[in-house]
């Protein structure tokens, strides 16, 4: 089975892992007449050699808050537990309450000064992150997150 195939099938078993407390929140969100449905964006970042961990610190202490003050919500984040994935690969779920709020949220996470300071400070050792994935994603209608 191809890599890429590999790793989309994990995160998206992995999605459905999601605590039912988040499930709940995201049922009664959908649930306003007329309200759109939320998107998710799967992304999955590949670490240059020995980088892995300086990119978990680096989502553990600022990336996960910063998302939040722009507007994404944080609704997992999965390493893979086998060779050769499990030593540079980091698979995280964002949702936001559709396409143009992703835009828009990304938009403002880069420009913010406090993410540049970060970003600048977790690479002082060296570039962090060799190649990013981002798929975006709709739940099926039986999905328990909608």
């Amino acid at each position: 089975m191809p890599r890429a195939t590999v790793i989309l099938l994990f995160a998206l078993l992995a999605i459905f892992s999601v605590t039912s407390e988040l499930a709940a929140q995201q049922l009664a969100g959908s649930n306003n007449a007329g309200s759109p449905q939320p998107v998710f964006e799967m992304r999955t970042y590949t670490t240059h050699e020995g980088r892995l961990d300086a990119l978990i610190r680096r989502f553990r202490d600022h990336t996960t808050r910063l998302f939040e003050k722009h507007g994404m919500v944080n609704v997992g984040y999965w390493v893979p537990q086998d060779s050769p994935l499990s030593a540079n690969t980091l698979i995280y779920v964002l949702q936001y309450p559709n396409r143009e709020a992703a835009v828009e949220s990304w938009a403002a996470f880069r420009g913010d000064p406090e993410w540049q300071e970060v970003s600048r400070a977790s690479q002082e050792d060296g570039a962090i992150v060799d190649n990013v994935v981002s798929v975006f994603m709709d739940p099926t209608d039986f999905s328990a997150i909608r």
